[in-house]
């Protein structure tokens, strides 16, 4: 299938234009008539004009393709196009004065009159559509003062009534010429949407690093064939991220021949400035002005403002391109030299911005230097403090390049790979720098980056996690072995720090005491380690040990991610608030990193925030977000090929499934993560898939399985320290274990509980334990302690734990034949629990409230919308999420936050149910319209939608 082509065969994108084009040439065989396709060169009109043809073809009608010619000479008939002058083959049989002067026209030099011609053209092609439907393409209508021009301008306006169409294209950047589209009919082209440009651009170039990728689409902004020819100008090594980019990217010799002739043509004064505010980026006319020195003046750019290539804005004193590709066109025409004195011009007028100096030094110099190869790399801290990795990388790889020794290149080929393997799932690019890396330096004297990214790269492969964590630790042991000369190589902090990060994801994956010991061990050897990854080892590893310690390092992180640019410190300080339940606290930092990853931005900061801002929907009761986050998530894995971080998104699935009733689908996904955690040696996964056994368990009142899972956590009576899963489940084991009747162990579990403090660690683990105190206790002691676990701070901020212990104590209260008392807790229980959607509970609260003397409580119903009902009425018929999205020109992410609400007003879990559902809502006296019932759960829209492996 051709790149630009979806599934359809049409071109990608273009599903309203083929429409229209349909229209006009149904319309042209029956009552004739003109149109004209116009939009910016590269934009896809000659394809839409091949696709109209095929579609006239394929329905009887005759196609004649004329060639239109950019002849500009003034003529009186000597500038004929060549195809034109074909149409004398049409007059062939017929008997008519005008067939015989075209006849004549087209055989001799010099016509007798435009006037004489256009008539017989008419005449010709009304006459000759008479047999048969005609459809003439003109693939670009001619400029200037044309012959062509001016007889096409007068056709186009009298073919109504006849059975012959005129198609033709226009380009909006054409020279101004005698034809005339006013009046006309028109189909103006607009680039193509985001979705449309990424997808051509996966079609062709699948394997594109994910940063030239970006640069490519922004660049671009939405032209096909830009879309398709830009990365066709770069090397190998440029689409891998292995090699640098320039600072415009270079164009293709197709586009260079489409883009570059308007600037050719302008004064070379004029272009030497374009060429300067190109490579300048921004637009300020005063660094321009400074760059280019008393001998040139800004009124130089009237030429290209006249043919509006450019735009100035004397007030705010920018100069802006037209489009990105007029920017890459005025780099495109000067040779490389005059290039390199541009951005030296530009490297010293720039004085305020170290980072941008550098840049334009890295484009510049060719030949190795260390004091060029030294700033560059002080210009990659810069950017990469500020979170722009793309920025850091390339300047890495200029720095490399320059870098005079083998020592200094390899330690920053290793810190580009490092940051690529880091911000991507770009194993494939990684790996290719280090190949590079190891050519010149012997393995002892490997820069800690090597070890750090082969890790990386080891990990999204789905490698054991020990072998990871072994080859960063080996590393980091003969890094101190050779720490004398690698000082004075100049080794930063930056490689000790990024080792450590990547010891600490293989010790929370590992979930092993050994290997967090190793990191223990590495950070006592620091005078000063990193402070936010001491925070995030003392939260993850032992947060039952250190974590009421640690708590007022973790206040002041949080306040400083507030303003923090850094998406790796801003990931860190998030981590270390998840089992402190504060994540909250740093939601907007980690919005900010969704936002910057869907808009092309790095796709590991991407992903973690995407599961630590769900986590802390699922706690706060914001599942529907969550579900969109963790679709969204598994996405990503999906298109990036990062298939080892699906679990994140697998257990937030999981645990909706859980609550939700949906036990089968819970099963499943807690089972693939096992399997993952068994394949690759990752215990910590192991904690977070027994969750959402636990809480399914306890949904279907499978109390013994409830126990068998939280206890594969961490045992009764003890809180395992490197399983920080153990605080989640610790509740669910003492409730578990009083209905199996192990009160021992229950009892056992809540002194645990109380021993290690977990209610100084999190508010909503203050409850819990207060809970967990309530279940052991006596009868007579039993409400006030669940009073008083109701009545801690931030309770209500947590509605599903909440509703959960309004539950236990109006079952307890129930028992103790308090009955008043226990119907006030199941009913505000049953509320919540029918609010959220979490079918089981509800069902649980129901049944103790009719146990309790009363029915369940009558809800105002929410009637479903009438975009709701249509989806409702094809989900039951069984289409899928995505056939319903194609029905009703929607996402299917759409589709599902729809469905997430229809279940709940229906009152059923499963789709099968739908039907009946529906049926008995529009039944008379079945409780009124769609919407009257409640407490059911949404559906999963992953998984009916994309079965996972």
């Amino acid at each position: 299938m051709n790149a630009h082509h979806d599934l359809s065969g049409g071109p990608r994108g273009r599903a309203a234009e083929l429409a229209a084009l349909r229209g006009f040439v149904d319309r042209a065989r029956v009552s004739g008539g003109s149109l004209v396709v116009t939009g910016e060169p590269g934009i896809g009109k000659s394809m839409l004009l091949e696709a109209a043809a095929a579609m006239a073809e394929a329905a009887g009608t005759t196609v004649l393709r004329l060639i239109a010619t950019q002849d500009t000479t003034p003529t009186d008939g000597s500038g004929l196009p060549e195809s034109l002058r074909a149409l004398a083959a049409f007059a062939d049989g017929l008997d008519t004065p005008q067939a015989e002067a075209l006849r004549s026209l087209a055989g001799r030099d010099h016509g007798s009159g435009d006037l004489l011609l256009s008539h017989t053209v008419t005449l010709l092609l009304r006459e000759a559509a008479k047999a048969r439907p005609l459809l003439v393409l003109v693939d670009g209508l001619p400029g200037g003062d044309t012959a062509g021009g001016r007889v096409l301008s007068f056709v186009a306006r009298r073919l109504s009534g006849s059975r012959a169409g005129l198609l033709a294209s226009l380009p909006t950047t054409s020279v101004p010429g005698v034809f005339d589209a006013s009046g006309l009919p028109d189909l103006p082209l607009a680039p193509l949407d985001a979705s449309s440009a990424w997808h051509l651009l996966d079609d062709r170039f699948p394997g594109l690093h994910p940063s030239i990728r970006q640069q490519v689409l922004r660049t671009a902004q939405g032209n096909p064939l830009a879309i398709l020819h830009l990365p066709a100008a770069l090397t190998e090594g440029q689409r891998q991220a292995i090699e640098p980019l320039p600072a415009v990217l270079p164009l293709s010799p197709i586009l260079h021949r489409l883009l570059t002739p308007e600037l050719a043509a302008l004064p070379a004064r004029t272009r030497l400035l374009l060429l300067t505010a190109a490579l300048e980026g921004t637009g300020d006319l005063r660094v321009l002005s400074a760059a280019t020195g008393p001998d040139h003046s800004l009124d130089e750019l009237a030429p290209a403002e006249q043919q509006q290539l450019i735009s100035v804005d004397g007030v705010t004193r920018r100069l802006a391109f037209r489009h990105p590709l007029v920017r890459a066109a005025a780099v495109a025409v000067a040779p490389p030299e005059a290039r390199a004195r541009a951005h030296l011009a530009l490297a010293a007028a720039i004085t305020d911005s170290p980072e941008r100096n550098a840049r334009h030094l890295a484009e510049a110099v060719h030949a190795p230097d260390q004091a060029t190869a030294a700033l560059i790399e002080s210009a990659a801290r810069h950017a990469r403090a500020r979170g722009d990795l793309t920025a850091g990388i390339a300047l890495l790889l200029h720095a490399a390049a320059l870098s005079p020794d083998p020592l200094s290149h390899d330690r920053r080929l290793a810190e580009a790979a490092y940051l690529t393997a880091d911000s991507s799932s770009a194993g494939p690019a990684a790996a290719a720098m280090l190949k590079q890396n190891r050519q010149a330096v012997p393995l002892r004297t490997a820069p800690l980056h090597h070890a750090a990214t082969a890790a990386l790269i080891m990990l999204e492969d789905g490698e054991p996690v020990q072998a990871a964590h072994h080859l960063v630790l080996t590393a980091l042991t003969e890094s101190r072995d050779e720490g004398d000369a690698r000082s004075q190589e100049g080794r930063s902090d930056h490689e000790l720090h990024d080792a450590l990060r990547v010891l600490l994801l293989t010790c929370l994956l590992g979930g092993d005491e050994d290997m967090w010991g190793a990191l223990e061990a590495e950070l006592e050897r620091l005078t000063q380690p990193p402070a936010l990854l001491r925070l995030a080892t003392d939260l993850l590893a032992t947060p039952v040990v250190a974590g009421a310690s640690a708590l007022p390092h973790l206040s002041d992180a949080l306040n400083a991610a507030q303003r923090e640019v850094d998406p790796i410190r801003v990931q860190y300080t998030a981590w270390s608030a998840l089992y402190a339940d504060r994540l909250a606290e740093v939601r907007e930092p980690l919005w900010r990193a969704i936002i910057e990853g869907r808009a092309g931005g790095p796709v590991r900061h991407h992903l973690a925030a995407l599961m630590l801002v769900g986590m802390d929907d699922f706690h706060r009761g914001e599942w529907g977000k969550q579900a969109e986050l963790a679709a969204e998530g598994l996405r990503i894995c999906d298109f990036s090929g990062n298939g080892t971080t699906a679990w994140c998104f697998q257990y937030h699935q999981a645990l909706l499934a859980a609550v939700q009733g949906r036990s089968e689908t819970a099963w499943n996904l807690a089972q693939q993560m096992l399997a993952q955690a068994r394949r690759r040696g990752a215990a910590g996964i192991h904690g977070f898939a027994r969750h959402a056994l636990v809480l399914s368990a306890l949904g279907q009142g499978d109390w013994e399985g409830a126990f068998r899972h939280a206890e594969a956590v961490s045992a009764a009576g003890h809180l395992a320290p490197h399983a920080p899963h153990a605080l989640w489940v610790a509740l669910d084991l003492v409730d578990a274990a009083v209905r199996t009747g192990r009160h021992d162990a229950a009892a056992a579990h809540a002194r645990a509980m109380h021993t290690v403090d977990v209610a100084a660690l999190s508010p909503r683990l203050a409850i819990h334990a207060a809970a967990a105190q309530a279940l052991v206790a006596p009868d007579e002691a039993a409400p006030a302690l669940f009073e008083r676990a109701l009545g801690l701070p931030t309770v209500e901020e947590w509605p599903f734990d909440a509703a959960r212990i309004r539950l236990l104590s109006g079952e307890r209260l129930r028992h103790t034949r308090a009955t008043n008392e226990s119907r006030i807790q199941l009913t505000q229980a049953l509320a919540t629990f029918q609010e959220l959607g979490a079918a089981p509970w509800a069902e649980r609260a129901q049944r103790e409230l009719r146990a309790a003397g009363q029915a369940a409580p009558p809800r105002e119903a929410d009637s479903l919308t009438a975009q709701e009902r249509q989806i409702a009425d094809l989900a039951a018929q069984g289409l899928t999420n995505k056939e319903i999205a194609e029905r009703l020109a929607l996402s299917s992410r759409t589709i599902g936050t729809h469905l997430y609400r229809i279940f709940p007003k229906l009152g059923v879990t499963k789709r099968a149910a739908l039907r009946d559902a529906l049926d008995t809502a529009r039944r008379p006296g079945q409780g009124g319209s769609l919407g009257n019932r409640h407490s059911a759960s949404p559906p999963d829209p992953g998984i009916r939608d994309r079965p996972r492996n």
